[in-house]
C-alpha cells in the first residue's frame, strides 16, 4: 500500500474510532550528514524513517497524537489515543480542517539525482572546501570543520473533507568554519550554501573564500565612540531584523495583542523602499511547497507593499478567529507536531543599487555583518542588539569593529531605510539584500 493510500485509509480509521473529523499527515524521510576536520572524516551519519500524525475532532474538541512506526498496530494505537484525548479537551468552534483540494504548481522541489551522486563526491566536496579555506590566507590557522548534508522527504496529507495531497522535496548543503589568528587575536568565519539540487551548489572555491575572508577581515578591530551614524545591514545579518517583523505579522500574535503591527493593517509602517514578500511558489525556493502543513494551497503574498502593511499570516484556526481566510501559512516541524504559523520564503524585495555603491555613498557608517540578541521585539517594536562588522569612513571600509551595540525604535528603523541593494540571495528562506538605515544610535566607547 502506498503512503497516499495509507493516509486516506487512516482518515477512515479515525472516523470509525469515533472522530467527527480527522486529518492524517505522513512523512517519509532520508537524511545524510558528513563532517570532516583537518582533512579527515569525523562522522558519516545516514538515517531514514517515517511517521504519521493524527489530528482528530470530537464534538468541537481537538486532540493530536503521532507515531514513528507505520505498522498497523502502532497506527491503530495512535488513533485511539487521539480520540481518547479529544474527550478531555475543551471545545472550540474555531477547530476546523480546510477543504480546498487544489494545489499550487511549484517547480524544482526535488532533485531525483541527489541520492545517485556518489558518497565519495560528497566527502570530497567537504574536504576540498576545508582545504581551500585553510590555504587561502596565512592568517587562517585553524579549522572549525567542514560538513555536507542532504535530505529527501515525502509528505502526504489527507483529511475527512476529501483532501488528499502529497509532494516530494530534497535539500543539500555544505559549509566550512575557520579561525584567523594574529598574535593573541582570534576571529572566526563561517560560510555555507544550501540548494534543492546538488548541481546548483556554489563552487567550493566561493564558499571557502568567503569563510576565510569573514575571519581575517575581523582582525585588528578598533573601537569607535558612541554616536549616531548610518547603519548598513549585510545579508548575513538581515534575519535578525526580518525575524522580528515576521513574528509581528504572525496572525496568532496579532489575535493575542502581542504585535506592534497588529493594528496597522493598511497603514504605512516604513520607507517606500520596503516591499516584503512571502512566497511559497518560488521555483527551487528553500521553503516552497504546493500546499501548507494543513493542505491549503500556497501563494505569493505581498505583506508590505512599498511601506504599506497589507496583511498577516494565518493558518486555518487563526484565520477563523480573525474572520479571515487561511493564507496557506500553516507550518510543522515534522509529522509529530501540530500545525502552527510560519513563513515560506520571506524576503525584502531587491533594489537596484550595487552594495559597493551603498558603501561609497556612506560618509560615516557601520556595515553590520553579525547581530547578537533578539533583534526587533515583535511586541513593542523596539530594537537592540550587539553587533560586529566593518566601519566606514569617507565611503570606504576603514577597519573592523566588534562589541558595538545598535538600538532604535522599529518604526524609525523601517522608515529610515533609504538604500536597498541588488544582491538578494533567494536560496535563503528568510533573507534580504544589503540595505542602509539612514541613522541609528551606535554604542561604542
Amino acid at each position: 500500500m502506498s503512503h497516499e493510500e495509507l493516509a486516506e485509509q487512516l482518515v477512515k480509521t479515525c472516523l470509525k474510532k469515533g472522530a467527527d473529523a480527522a486529518e492524517v499527515y505522513i512523512q517519509d524521510s532520508r537524511n545524510l550528514r558528513i563532517s570532516v576536520r583537518n582533512g579527515e572524516i569525523e562522522t558519516i551519519q545516514e538515517s531514514a524513517g517515517a511517521g504519521a500524525g493524527f489530528r482528530v475532532f470530537v464534538k468541537g474538541k481537538m486532540a493530536f497524537s503521532s507515531s514513528n512506526d507505520l505498522r498497523p498496530e502502532s497506527l491503530d494505537g495512535a488513533v485511539l489515543r487521539a480520540v481518547e484525548f479529544a474527550g478531555i479537551t475543551t471545545a472550540d468552534p474555531n477547530n476546523a480542517l480546510p477543504g480546498d483540494r487544489g494545489t499550487t504548481p511549484v517547480g524544482g522541489l526535488h532533485d531525483p539525482g541527489i541520492s545517485a551522486v556518489p558518497m565519495e563526491d560528497k566527502i570530497v566536496l567537504a574536504i576540498k572546501t576545508e582545504k581551500l579555506a585553510m590555504s587561502s590566507d596565512p592568517r587562517i590557522t585553524k579549522s572549525g570543520g567542514a560538513s555536507y548534508g542532504e535530505g529527501e522527504s515525502d509528505v502526504f496529507l489527507a483529511n475527512s473533507n476529501g483532501l488528499l495531497k502529497g509532494y516530494k522535496t530534497s535539500t543539500c548543503a555544505f559549509g566550512v568554519s575557520v579561525v584567523a589568528e594574529k598574535g593573541e587575536q582570534k576571529a572566526q568565519g563561517y560560510e555555507s550554501c544550501s540548494r534543492r539540487f546538488f548541481s546548483d551548489l556554489k563552487p567550493a572555491e566561493d564558499v571557502a573564500a568567503k569563510a576565510a575572508r569573514d575571519a581575517f577581515e575581523m582582525l585588528d578591530p578598533r573601537q569607535v565612540r558612541t554616536q549616531k551614524a548610518a547603519v548598513i545591514i549585510a545579508p548575513d545579518a538581515a534575519r535578525s531584523l526580518l525575524g522580528g517583523i515576521l513574528a509581528a505579522v504572525d496572525g496568532e500574535r496579532v489575535l493575542q495583542g502581542a504585535s506592534f503591527l497588529g493594528k496597522k493593517a493598511g497603514l504605512r509602517i516604513g520607507s517606500e523602499l520596503i516591499t516584503l514578500i512571502d512566497d511559497g511558489t518560488l521555483e527551487k525556493g528553500p521553503a516552497s511547497a504546493p500546499f501548507d502543513a494543513e493542505g491549503v494551497p500556497t501563494q505569493k503574498r505581498v505583506i508590505v507593499d512599498k511601506g504599506i502593511l497589507r496583511g498577516f499570516l494565518y493558518n486555518t484556526s487563526a484565520a477563523r478567529r480573525a474572520g479571515a481566510q487561511s493564507t496557506g501559512n500553516a507550518s510543522r516541524s515534522d509529522f509529530s507536531s501540530l500545525p502552527g504559523i510560519g513563513p515560506h520564503n520571506f524576503f525584502l524585495q531587491a533594489g537596484n543599487v550595487d552594495p559597493a555603491d551603498i558603501i561609497h555613498a556612506t560618509k560615516t557608517g557601520f556595515l553590520v555583518r553579525e547581530i547578537t540578541g533578539y533583534g526587533i521585539n515583535p511586541v513593542n517594536g523596539d530594537f537592540s542588539g550587539g553587533a560586529s562588522g566593518l566601519w566606514i569612513e569617507e565611503g570606504r571600509i576603514a577597519f573592523p569593529v566588534k562589541g558595538l551595540t545598535i538600538a532604535g525604535a522599529g518604526a524609525e528603523m523601517l522608515e529610515g531605510i533609504d538604500m536597498v541593494g541588488n544582491d538578494l540571495d533567494s536560496s535563503r528562506q528568510i533573507t534580504a539584500p544589503t540595505f542602509r538605515i539612514r541613522m541609528m544610535q551606535i554604542g561604542g566607547e
